[in-house]
C-alpha cells in the first residue's frame, strides 16, 4: 500500500514551480515502546498539566504563548496563531547548487521523501535527472508555519529527497568540546592503524547487514516474561585493558578485526589487504564491525511545526 504524505509544498526552480508531497522517511512502528504504569496495579498512568494557580487544566482551556522575559508571558489565541502560520508560502526556493560533498552531515536534522504532486510529474522528473547529471544539490529556504528553513533537495533513487539542514547557530561549535593538545601517533602506529583499516575497507555501504540486535534481544526477553518466565541481565563481559597501544595494534592484525556479529561478510580489499594478510604471517582475516542500531521516532514535517517554537521538531 502506498504511503500517505504528511504535507504538501512547491519547489520554485527559477521561473519553474513544482507541486510536490512531503513523506516521512521514519518507520516508528518498529519502535518497542515502554510506558508508565502503577507498580504493583498495572494500570497506564495518565498525563496531565497544571497551572500554579488553578490547579489541573482540561486540553480545551489551554492556549500557546511567548516568554518575553523570565516568567512572563504573552499570550496568543487561536486566531492569531493561525495569522503567524498563514505568513508562510509552503515554497521551497531553490536560492543555489552546490556538490553534496559540500554540506557536513552534521547539519542534517531531519529528512524526508518529496514527491511529484498533480500536475508536477514532468518538472520534478526534469529538476531530479538535472540535478544527478550535475551532481549537485540545491539548496533551498522553506517557509512553513511561521518558521523560515535552510533544506537540502537531491535526487535518490528515482526521485527527491529533502534534507532539513540546522541553522549554523544551532550547532554546539567543536571548540567547546574538553578535548586538549593530543598527541601524535608515531609512524609505526600510523602505519599498523592504516592497515587494519584497509581491511575493513569497503567501496560501497550496504545498509541491510546491519540489524537491532539490542532490539531482537528485548523482543524476546520480553516474550519470555510474558509466558511466566523473569528478565535476568546476563553477565558482563570483561573489557581487556589496552596496556600497550602498538601490541593492541599488531594483535589487531594478526589475528583480525573483532568478529561480526551480523550476518554480513566482509572482503578483503585488494593489493591492501592481501599485503597485511603475509605482514601478519598469513593470518589476518577482514570482517565488518557491527554497528548499534539507532532509530528514531516519528517526528513531524517542518511545516507542521507550531508556531513560536524554535525547532522544527522538537
Amino acid at each position: 500500500m502506498a504511503t500517505r504524505s504528511i504535507d504538501t509544498a512547491t519547489i520554485a526552480f527559477g521561473l519553474v514551480s513544482i507541486p510536490v508531497k512531503i513523506y516521512s522517511t521514519n518507520e516508528p512502528s518498529h519502535e518497542i515502546h515502554f510506558n508508565l504504569i502503577h507498580e504493583g496495579c498495572g494500570e497506564r498512568l495518565k498525563q496531565f498539566y497544571e497551572c500554579p494557580k488553578h490547579g489541573k487544566v482540561d486540553r480545551d482551556q489551554m492556549t500557546k504563548g511567548f516568554e518575553l522575559t523570565k516568567g512572563s508571558f504573552i499570550e496568543l489565541s487561536k486566531d492569531e496563531l493561525k495569522a503567524l502560520e498563514a505568513v508562510a508560502s509552503d515554497e521551497i526556493e531553490i536560492r543555489e547548487f552546490v556538490p553534496i560533498s559540500a554540506i557536513d552531515p552534521l547539519l542534517v536534522d531531519a529528512s524526508y521523501y518529496l514527491g511529484p504532486s498533480k500536475g508536477g510529474d514532468r518538472a520534478y522528473r526534469l529538476l531530479r535527472d538535472a540535478l544527478e547529471h550535475s551532481e549537485l544539490a540545491g539548496i533551498a529556504a522553506y517557509s512553513a508555519r511561521g518558521k523560515q528553513y535552510v533544506v537540502m533537495v537531491r535526487p535518490f533513487e528515482d526521485g527527491l529527497v529533502m534534507h532539513q539542514l540546522r541553522y549554523p547557530d544551532e550547532v554546539k561549535k567543536w571548540s567547546e568540546v574538553p578535548v586538549g593538545k593530543l598527541p601524535k601517533p608515531a609512524p609505526a602506529e600510523l602505519d599498523l592503524a592504516t592497515k587494519i583499516i584497509d581491511q575493513l575497507r569497503h567501496d560501497t555501504f550496504d545498509p541491510s547487514q546491519y540489524k537491532d540486535e539490542v532490539k531482537g534481544r528485548v523482543r524476546k526477553l520480553i516474550a519470555q516474561k510474558a509466558k511466566g518466565g523473569e528478565i535476568v541481565a546476563p553477565e558482563e563481559v570483561a573489557k581487556p585493558e589496552v596496556v600497550d597501544l602498538m601490541a593492541a595494534l599488531k594483535a589487531s592484525l594478526e589475528g583480525g578485526a573483532r568478529p561480526s556479529r551480523t550476518n554480513g561478510h566482509a572482503r578483503a580489499n585488494g593489493k591492501a589487504a592481501r599485503s597485511s594478510a603475509k605482514s601478519a604471517n598469513g593470518h589476518a582475516r577482514a570482517t565488518k564491525r557491527p554497528a548499534r542500531a539507532k532509530s528514531g521516532g516519528h517526528r513531524a514535517p517542518p511545516g507542521r511545526a507550531a508556531a513560536g517554537r524554535s525547532r522544527a521538531h522538537r
